[in-house]
């Protein structure tokens, strides 16, 4: 079972620098993308339902912002939008598809770079997932959050962590939610499990020659409960195309269609 999730930071964008013509032969069973930014009318053309998915988008009420999607090669059981939380639902960032014993999230964590408020209402949902989250571990199904959450969490995960250590996406409060959810929760890092090189970057910056010269930073993942975790086999972050300011995450799992039937 091969998992994709990007950031596509405009899937109009990303058609047009060929990501519809990739993805066909990355054989991929689901596709998380985040930072969609187009409304139901702006995706007519054929390209934005892919042949042999089904496909959920999710918009933000705001044109042009957020958004997020996920393409299943199964029939989802069950298809859940938002939260029920009104401030973060507004802005498309939450949508989960259940297949048998698996639940799959495409979630776009919000950015703190706009300023001080953005950063607070990133605060505070990071503080309302952690009860979620709780419940994730001990409702007997297995979970895969796939997104772009906007923090990196250690060292290893930035170029220039000496120089962002003040900075939103490497703050203390944010990195110790992340330890939060892999030492204490018990949350799966799935990427470190397979890969603990340095480098391994899935953004970068469009200013100056951040692509060219690899300094990045690792804010998209694909965190899970231990069980399916624990099924992850290869991973890779696919740079030979760009079709985003991020780059494509994939994991190969060990889990057969049966097994997410049962």
């Amino acid at each position: 079972m091969r998992i994709i999730t990007l950031n596509v930071n405009g899937i109009r964008a990303a058609a047009r620098k060929k990501f519809f013509d990739w993805l066909p032969n990355q054989k991929a069973d689901v596709v998380c993308l985040q930072e969609t930014r187009a409304q139901p009318e702006q995706r007519q053309a054929p390209e934005f339902s892919p042949p042999g998915f089904k496909t959920c988008y999710v918009d933000a009420e705001r044109k042009g912002y957020s958004g997020v999607a996920i393409y299943s090669r199964s029939e989802p059981d069950r298809v859940s939008v938002g939260l029920g939380w009104k401030d973060f639902d507004r802005e498309g960032r939450w949508v989960q598809v259940d297949i048998g014993r698996l639940s799959v999230v495409s979630l776009y964590m919000p950015s703190g770079t706009s300023g001080d408020e953005r950063q607070a209402f990133k605060f505070r949902m990071m503080k309302r997932m952690k009860p979620l989250l709780k419940r994730f571990m001990n409702d007997g199904r297995e979970y895969l959050l796939c997104g772009d959450i906007n923090i990196a969490h250690r060292e290893i995960d930035l170029k220039n962590w000496r120089g962002n250590r003040k900075n939103s996406g490497f703050l203390p409060d944010e990195r110790a939610w992340l330890d939060w959810l892999f030492d204490d929760l018990g949350m799966v890092d799935v990427f470190r499990r397979l890969d603990d090189r340095e480098e391994q970057y899935t953004w970068w910056s469009n200013r100056g020659q951040a692509w060219a010269k690899n300094v990045g930073w690792r804010i998209d993942y694909q965190i899970g409960t231990p069980g399916i975790a624990a099924r992850a086999e290869q991973t890779s972050i696919y740079r030979d195309q760009r079709f985003s300011d991020h780059a494509p995450l994939i994991v190969d799992y060990r889990a057969t269609k049966r097994w997410l039937r049962s």
